[in-house]
């Protein structure tokens, strides 16, 4: 993959999680476990996709910087592996480059 097309998906990637931290910081406080509509966090420069989870589920992606939520058939396995399939989403792990810059890139640092 050439290096302009890699780091435009690695930004593609980081504004979904970075809009996902915002919809999970928008919650009130008990609403853990309602469902809420997330961003897909996957490398497609055009994916505009929603997935319903909820933010304890979400916490539970986010617990490793490496991992990301995305909508089934939008993972990449040239850099990510599925870790987990839900009934409406997966869980990727990025590895090697990509992982090391989800890890540079978390807005929770």
């Amino acid at each position: 993959m050439d290096h302009t097309l890699a780091h435009r998906i690695a930004e593609n990637e980081d504004l979904a999680r970075k809009v996902n931290e915002a919809i999970e910081l928008g919650q009130w406080p008990g609403e853990r476990d309602v469902p809420s509509a997330f961003r897909c966090e996957c490398a497609r420069l055009d994916c505009n996709r929603l997935i319903e989870l909820t933010p304890r589920e979400y916490e539970h992606v986010r617990a490793d910087p490496r991992r990301f939520v995305v909508v089934e058939g939008h993972q990449r396995p040239d850099f990510e592996t599925v870790l987990e399939a839900k009934r409406d989403y997966l869980v990727v792990q990025k590895r090697g480059e990509a992982g090391a810059h989800a890890e540079e890139t978390d807005p929770r640092g």
